[in-house]
C-alpha cells in the first residue's frame, strides 16, 4: 500500500522553498502532543470541570434529601462526557502536533501549522524584539516571541501556536516542544549572530532580551 505525504511538495521538510547558500537550518523540532493537550487544548482542565459539575449536582441532591444512590447519578453520564471532550481534544492537539514543523536557522523562525489548512509563517530575526521560555515538568516547554513593534502576526492564524491571552499583540510560540531550554538557547544564540552549530552541539549563548519565566507544572 503505497503511503500518501500531505507536504510532499515541500523541497524540505516544512519550509515552503531551499535555504539560501548563506543560510544555515539549526534546528527543526515539533510540540509534544501530551503537553499540547494539557496546555494549550486544555483537556486535563475539562475533565475537573465535568467532575466538578457532578460533585456540586451530587450535593445539591443530597441537600434536597435525596438518597446518597441517586446523588450518584450525575457521575454515570457527566464522567463520560468529560472524557468524550477530553478524548476529542486530545485527538486535535495530535493532529496538530503531526502537522507541525518549527525551523530555526541562522536568520529566522519558519512556523509550518495548521490542520486542514496548512500555513507557513516566516520570521525573520529583525522582526522579533525579543524572547523567553516557560518549561513544564518533563523539560518540554514554550518559547513565546516577542514582536518589534508595528510588527503583527493575527492571533486567530497563530492559535495554538501563540503566547496564551496575548490578543492585542500576539506573540509566537513554539509550544511545548522537547528540550525547550536547549532549543531557548540555540535560539538565543541564533538572535545574537553567534550559532554556530546545530542542537546536537550544545549551545550556551545568554541573550539580554531571552527571559525565564517560572516553571509551570
Amino acid at each position: 500500500m503505497s503511503h500518501h505525504d500531505d507536504f510532499d511538495f515541500e523541497p524540505v521538510r516544512g519550509l515552503p522553498q531551499f535555504l539560501p547558500k548563506d543560510e544555515r537550518m539549526l534546528w527543526q523540532g515539533a510540540p509534544r502532543w501530551q503537553d499540547l493537550a494539557v496546555h494549550a487544548f486544555h483537556a486535563r482542565k475539562v475533565i475537573w470541570y465535568f467532575i466538578a459539575l457532578a460533585v456540586v449536582q451530587a450535593l445539591f441532591r443530597i441537600a434536597d434529601g435525596e438518597t446518597y444512590a441517586a446523588a450518584t447519578r450525575p457521575f454515570l453520564w457527566l464522567i463520560p462526557m468529560g472524557l468524550a471532550a477530553a478524548t476529542i481534544l486530545a485527538g486535535l492537539a495530535y493532529a496538530s502536533a503531526r502537522t507541525t514543523v518549527y525551523t530555526l536557522t541562522s536568520k529566522r523562525l519558519v512556523m509550518r501549522v495548521g490542520i486542514a489548512l496548512p500555513v507557513t509563517i516566516n520570521l525573520p530575526f529583525k522582526l522579533v524584539d525579543g524572547a523567553s521560555v516557560r518549561l513544564f515538568n518533563g523539560g518540554a516547554g514554550d518559547i513565546p516571541l516577542k514582536l518589534a513593534a508595528g510588527e503583527r502576526v493575527a492571533y486567530m492564524l497563530l492559535w495554538p501556536h501563540a503566547r496564551q491571552f496575548y490578543f492585542r499583540h500576539p506573540q509566537p510560540c513554539l509550544r511545548c516542544i522537547p528540550d525547550a531550554d536547549r532549543v531557548a538557547s540555540l535560539l538565543s544564540a541564533a538572535l545574537n549572530g553567534t550559532a554556530t552549530a546545530p542542537l546536537q552541539a550544545t549551545a550556551t549563548a545568554a541573550s539580554p532580551s531571552f527571559g525565564h519565566e517560572p516553571v509551570a507544572a
